[in-house]
């Protein structure tokens, strides 16, 4: 009897030794499983790299057409993200949902054109019944699995081994560490095509323009600042009232003072109004020579507009006069245009 209450015992504080599975120590050594799973797997990738890997890099540098991008379910999902980063990235791509092909996509598909295949077992019906025409209409085939025996390797003119040895999820069936290999191998192959191609920050923002890193490396200081009407200026003889007038005008908290031939003598701010404040000057009488900065920060017009957010917070100043390399004034902004222009 005292055997079993024992049993019983046990059966009943047994539970309480492990972790439950929603507290957080479960949670977390469950997360760095998956974590260290899939880097372990990145790194025998890596390790197994070989001279096919060029081969694709070469197929596809070569490739006069497009690279076509086609997987079924998870692949496909990693398959469209790969396509569109080597579309932004100077490789032109598009995915192609190989269930479609076999009901007429597979006219988008033309002779030089290089086709990246994808498939852990490299036995997805919707691809396999696709390759033979795929090579009829004389494109090239990487194929990108987790088996070397498949039919679609066999079948590639460039087969990419992205196997490995366990996936993440604890019942070994979730496509997790597989996914994040091809994700990882598809990165690879466009970096590699980047740096073949010479494609350049300037090439980069030109694919995204809508984006804040499109913004940042395309918009440029004559883009954005102030000209003709809207920009502040007064002529060096003019008087502080002067001064002031203009400012409250144009609204950009400071004007640019020139002399006769439009060059940039000075900048009177905000900042100085209040150093003039302090002492007792006749502001009716005051020339605004006397009190504004001389020698001011200037920025010329084809430089970008970062580098005018990177001039104004090195300086802590709130506004730039934008001239040409002879020192004529061109025109002026502040830090809201550049918050305007989503460059900052």
């Amino acid at each position: 009897m005292g055997k079993t209450l024992l049993d019983k015992q046990a059966l009943v504080y047994l539970p309480t030794m492990h972790p439950e599975p929603t507290s957080p120590q479960h949670l977390l050594e469950l997360a760095r499983q998956v974590l260290d799973i899939e880097a372990d797997a990145l790194r025998t990738l890596s390790a197994r790299l070989d001279h096919r890997f060029a081969d694709a890099v070469s197929l596809m540098l070569a490739c006069s057409g497009r690279v076509v991008v086609t997987g079924m379910g998870k692949s496909g999902h990693v398959g469209s993200k790969i396509a569109a980063t080597l579309a932004s990235t100077g490789t032109p791509a598009f995915f192609m949902h190989p269930g479609e092909a076999s009901h007429g996509d597979l006219g988008m598909i033309a002779h030089d054109d290089v086709v990246l295949a994808m498939s852990n077992s490299g036995e997805s019906n919707e691809i396999v019944s696709i390759v033979p025409l795929i090579k009829r209409r004389g494109a090239k085939l990487i194929a990108m699995t987790g088996n070397p025996e498949s039919t679609m390797a066999r079948e590639a003119d460039v087969h990419l081994n992205a196997a490995v040895d366990k996936e993440a999820c604890p019942l070994n069936l979730a496509p997790t560490a597989s996914t994040t290999a091809a994700l990882a191998l598809g990165d690879a192959l466009a970096v590699a095509l980047l740096d073949a191609r010479g494609f350049s920050a300037d090439d980069f923002a030109r694919t995204h323009p809508g984006g804040s890193l499109g913004r940042r490396l395309l918009v440029h200081v004559h883009d954005i600042m102030h000209t003709g009407d809207a920009l502040p200026k007064i002529d060096h003889e003019a008087s502080l009232k002067v001064a002031l007038l203009e400012m409250t005008k144009k609204g950009l908290g400071m004007t640019a003072v020139v002399d006769g031939n439009g060059k940039v003598t000075g900048v009177f701010t905000d900042g100085d109004l209040r150093r003039a404040l302090e002492h007792a000057l006749d502001l009716q009488q005051a020339r605004v020579t006397d009190l504004m900065t001389k020698n001011p920060k200037t920025i010329y017009a084809d430089e970008l507009a970062v580098a005018a957010v990177e001039k104004m917070d090195t300086l802590k100043i709130n506004g730039l006069l934008v001239v040409d390399h002879d020192n004529t004034l061109l025109g002026a902004l502040n830090m809201h245009d550049l918050l305007k222009a989503g460059v900052v």
